[in-house]
């Protein structure tokens, strides 16, 4: 992990179809003092993406200042649900700051409410009250807090702890962060909560065994028993691969936080919003949890996150004593109201179910070529992933990921670094408003790549 890409502009082979254009060498030459200032004045930890100055984006394109255009694979880090740029959005946005109205703190907005009452209309019934943010590390803080509040009402001051998963990823925040489990990103926390536990997840590729006893003797290993848990917190498939729980599992996950008056939060910040083929990622478990986590899809744009949830566990708080600076900033809501209603007017859910099968196809057929350096590969909707191997061995291979992800960008097709507990996942997840064609060619295009990082590896 934390492995940079070379600014080095280097010439690569001319590339000039519908959806790519590279014309000049990579980076370009003329884009390294915006690269290097940024080095100078930022945290070296901002250093992880693709060298690639971005100028403007549409849909599904990014295009630097110099000619060159790639399909992107990333949606901006799953933000651009809805496409890049899209021209509702954009209107959106002009006609909320022509009313003269961008910001207003807590106080009463029509702009706030109507967005309340949209995501409560495609929320499930009985998850009635919407608290809006602006980050989803905010957001799970927030669920972690609320569950913990329910949990010493319901069951007092010994009921606090939190469980989420091994390999997990709720934020960078610290409660957010000891509730995601990859060791490596928790390595500064010094004064670990106690009452926070992580339990492996049952991918079925690094956790073999998805019994739902296996949970439960976890959970029992670590010293904590049910009448002692206020809140589990699970993302609705771990960023990590996408990884999906098995059905049974989670609907058992349900009835056991049932039965011990544990809030169930499904962590949808990345999910959300149409990604996996649903509108929300849990459906395809046929469970309602008790708070939802959402942000980057819903406004496809600017910053903005939620917290949906059940009035029981919603309004435990007096009036003022859980509010943020930016709550429902008016902006914001605009673009997420034009945004949401884009992907339900223009089916593009539907669309990531229909290219699901596309996706995960082109992914297996790598996977057949290089089976003994691609170990796992997965797609629901339009987030796939292909995790990578040393040679022969089931050990993750970051520098792989890294160098196929590195080769996409030299022939016009953009992804974010690799992603994972060991930065070993090639990570696919394009705007919803992705064509068929335009998916069969950027899977054309990994296959090409991974081809050619694989023979360099000898």
């Amino acid at each position: 992990m934390g492995k940079e890409f070379s600014i080095t502009p280097r010439d690569v082979p001319h590339v000039e179809t519908k959806y790519r254009r590279i014309a000049t060498q990579i980076p370009h030459p003329d884009s390294l003092p915006t690269i290097e200032k940024l080095r100078e004045l930022e945290p070296q930890s901002m250093r992880g993406q693709p060298p690639i100055v971005w100028d403007k984006a549409e849909d599904i394109t990014i295009f630097d200042k110099y000619g060159n255009r790639w399909l992107d694979w990333s949606s901006g880090v799953l933000v651009t649900n809805a496409g890049h740029g899209a021209p509702e959005v954009k209107q959106a946005i002009i006609d909320q700051v022509n009313t003269g109205l961008i910001h207003n703190y807590c106080f009463p907005s029509e702009e706030r409410a109507e967005l309340a009452e949209l995501l409560t209309s495609v929320a499930p019934k009985g998850l009635g009250k919407v608290f809006l943010l602006t980050t989803g590390s905010e957001a799970t803080e927030c669920a972690i807090k609320l569950s913990r509040a329910h949990g010493i009402k319901v069951g007092g001051n010994k009921k606090i702890g939190i469980i989420g998963w091994e390999r997990g990823f709720h934020g960078r925040t610290l409660g957010s962060q000891q509730a995601g489990g990859m060791a490596g990103q928790k390595s500064w926390i010094v004064n670990e909560d106690p009452a926070i536990i992580t339990a492996p997840f049952p991918d079925g590729y690094w956790q073999t065994d998805t019994s739902f006893e296996t949970f439960l003797a976890a959970v029992e290993a670590r010293g904590m028993k049910p009448e002692n848990v206020a809140g589990v917190i699970m993302e609705s498939y771990q960023g990590v691969g996408p990884d999906f729980a098995p059905v049974e599992f989670v609907r058992k996950l349900r009835a056991w936080c049932d039965e011990h008056q544990i809030v169930l939060t499904m962590d949808e910040v990345q999910a959300g919003f149409g990604r996996t083929g649903k509108f929300w990622a849990f459906e395809h478990y046929g469970i309602v949890p008790d708070l939802i986590c959402c942000g980057k899809g819903i406004s496809s744009s600017l910053p903005l996150s939620a917290v949906i949830g059940r009035a029981e566990v919603m309004d435990q708080f007096a009036p003022g004593s859980m509010t943020s600076t930016h709550t429902g900033n008016p902006v914001c809501c605009a673009a997420a109201m034009a945004s949401v209603r884009k992907i339900l007017r223009e089916h593009m859910t539907e669309n990531a179910a229909a290219l699901e099968p596309v996706l995960l196809d082109g992914l297996r057929k790598i996977q057949t070529k290089h089976r003994d350096v691609i170990g796992h590969v997965s797609a629901r909707g339009l987030v796939g992933g292909m995790q990578t191997l040393v040679r022969g061995k089931k050990e993750p291979n970051h520098d792989l990921a890294h160098s196929i992800i590195e080769r996409c960008m030299w022939k016009g097709l953009l992804l974010f670094s690799p992603v994972g507990a060991w930065g070993q996942t090639v990570k696919i997840a394009p705007p919803l408003s992705i064509p068929r064609e335009a998916m069969e060619e950027g899977l054309s295009v990994l296959a090409e790549a991974t081809d050619e990082a694989v023979a360099a590896m000898a």
